[in-house]
């Protein structure tokens, strides 16, 4: 059941886009259709599990012991960490992103500092856990580093 909770925003908006491009032939007016369809489209890829950059496995950051290191915790589609990630910009290259629902491990750390929930973004600043920390704090973090 978890799986299909994952890829459920997914294929809600991949049939939209398809409902959408049908809809739009039978009117005649696929140029607005395609193009409607192809942003439903990109939208679907941003919350599917399959949307991120580069990943690291949490096992191979908690291992390291790197006290200066900023580690953040997050999922597809979660609209708090693509801001988080936006408000970043380049910066955000500086610190370790661990997707939860690509790692076990980093989800466990997650649900352990958010009584059993996989709130997200969470944090790890040297030693201190924030859950959905402002993004300029988590900025200031990654410039002292």
């Amino acid at each position: 059941m978890k799986r299909f909770e994952r890829w459920f925003g997914a294929v809600a908006l991949a049939a939209a886009a398809v409902a959408l491009l049908v809809s739009s032939g039978r009117d005649g007016d696929w140029l607005a259709g395609i193009v409607f369809a192809a942003l439903l489209l990109a939208a679907a890829w941003v919350v599917s599990p399959l949307f991120g950059g580069r990943q690291e496995p949490w096992a191979s950051i908690k291992d390291k012991n790197d006290a200066g290191v900023v580690v953040i915790f997050w999922r597809p589609g979660c609209v708090y960490c693509l801001r988080l990630k936006a408000s970043l910009g380049r910066s955000g290259r500086r610190a370790r992103w661990v997707n939860i629902w690509r790692d076990p491990d980093g989800a466990a750390f997650v649900r352990e500092h958010n009584d059993g929930n996989e709130t997200v973004p969470t944090v790890l600043l040297g030693g201190e856990v924030l859950t959905n920390p402002e993004p300029g704090i988590v900025s200031r973090a990654l410039a002292e580093r």
